[in-house]
């Protein structure tokens, strides 16, 4: 895709999540002619940070193909420094406009660190580091008096886009100069489809319905 608006990206990424659950995918730039452009170099026109839930696979739920998305995953979206710079790289070197936390509902990290917090539950290895960059963002549901699942997925929905525009400066002066947007999406396994949580450089009000 050429370059363009943060606003056209978002579209792009919710008219193939309609084609998807609708059952009418294009499956497009998925052919030989594609692959063969592609090979000098990429140009993403979104990234998408997603749960490594093997149901997220991004380029099908988006219907989207080659070299059309930047994706880095993480057991519950959790951040580091090597999400972060994998996000810096595809915007200011790929020129990706668009930024894209992607949750989900029965997400394995998100329960792990409720149980975590609730009940006292101990992951082990590295697990319990998966479960300790979660935990701040049930503590803060539950500060704030949420307590049903759906809720809770998107307030670390929330969390995750809040947390990449702190700790990136880049990306931060990236939104503010209406060269980015950073949104956050709930996907439903059941349904396919993705719905809008929350957008950064993105007016809601203009931002396409899902």
């Amino acid at each position: 895709m050429p370059r363009t608006s943060p606003s056209v990206a978002l579209e792009t990424l919710l008219s193939g999540n309609r084609r998807f659950v609708s059952g009418t995918p294009e499956h497009p730039n998925q052919d030989a002619a594609r692959r063969t452009e592609l090979a000098p170099g990429q140009d993403p026109f979104a990234v998408i940070l997603g749960c490594s839930d093997s149901r997220l696979a991004a380029e099908i739920i988006f219907d989207q193909g080659l070299g059309d998305l930047f994706v880095v995953r993480t057991a519950g979206h959790v951040i580091g420094a090597e999400v972060l710079g994998s996000v810096e790289y595809a915007t200011s070197v790929l020129g990706a406009r668009l930024v894209v936390v992607l949750g989900h509902d029965s997400c394995g990290a998100v329960a792990a660190a409720r149980a975590a917090v609730e009940d006292g539950f101990a992951a082990g290895g590295f697990v319990r580091d998966v479960v300790e960059r979660v935990t701040p963002s049930i503590l803060a549901a539950r500060s704030a008096g949420l307590t049903a699942d759906s809720d809770i997925i998107d307030a670390h929905i929330r969390h995750t886009v809040d947390l990449l525009l702190d700790r990136s400066r880049l990306l931060h002066e990236q939104v503010e100069k209406g060269e980015v947007a950073v949104v956050g999406l709930g996907y439903a396994l059941a349904e396919g489809s993705a719905r809008l949580v929350t957008t950064r450089g993105v007016d809601p009000e203009e931002a396409p319905a899902p």
